[in-house]
């Protein structure tokens, strides 16, 4: 689609950020863990310690999705690798190429940052998803547990390593 353009999001982009993540999250049928505010997110992504990056699909007119990213480090090759935390393409929007371009443009983000991995993790029943990444061939990774940590775990493990003062 020659109309759709891609760029780095800026500050202003938060409102636009925060709802295409709630959309999302009603998508994945979990809306109730959406809880990023607008200050969370500048930290994030504009802050002087910034962890994550955001690119957004849009034209003049409307903002069509948006690929939220950030850098993590394998030490089996030794290099960084991108880390497609939420990818998300509007319904409305979709089947015009717009999932293509973000897609790509992760890619040679990648590419141009010398990572020697992209990842990202996707829901089982999202077949359409599944599909999109196995056209890029994309390797699904069977043998591994995605494990999650929530602030409240992270609280009860890190005090039980206080109490035996471990620090």
């Amino acid at each position: 689609m020659s109309d759709v353009r891609l760029r780095t999001a800026v500050p202003a982009d938060i409102p636009k950020i925060l709802d295409l993540i709630r959309e999302l999250a009603e998508y994945e049928r979990d809306p109730e863990s959406a809880v990023a505010t607008p200050d969370l997110m500048y930290d994030a992504l504009f802050g002087p310690k910034a962890v994550a990056h955001a690119l957004m699909a849009e034209d003049d007119a409307e903002t069509f999705g948006f690929a939220l990213y950030f850098f993590n480090f394998s030490t089996w090759t030794g290099r960084r690798g991108l880390y497609l935390e939420d990818f998300y393409v509007r319904p409305s929007a979709r089947a015009r190429g717009i999932g293509r371009q973000l897609f790509t443009r992760l890619a040679s983000i990648a590419q141009e940052c010398g990572c020697g991995r992209m990842e990202l993790s996707v829901l089982n029943w999202n077949v359409n998803a599944i599909r999109f990444y196995e056209r890029y061939h994309g390797v699904a990774l069977n043998d591994w547990t995605h494990y999650r940590f929530g602030a409240d775990e992270i609280a009860r493990i890190a005090s039980q390593g206080e109490a035996r003062g471990v620090k």
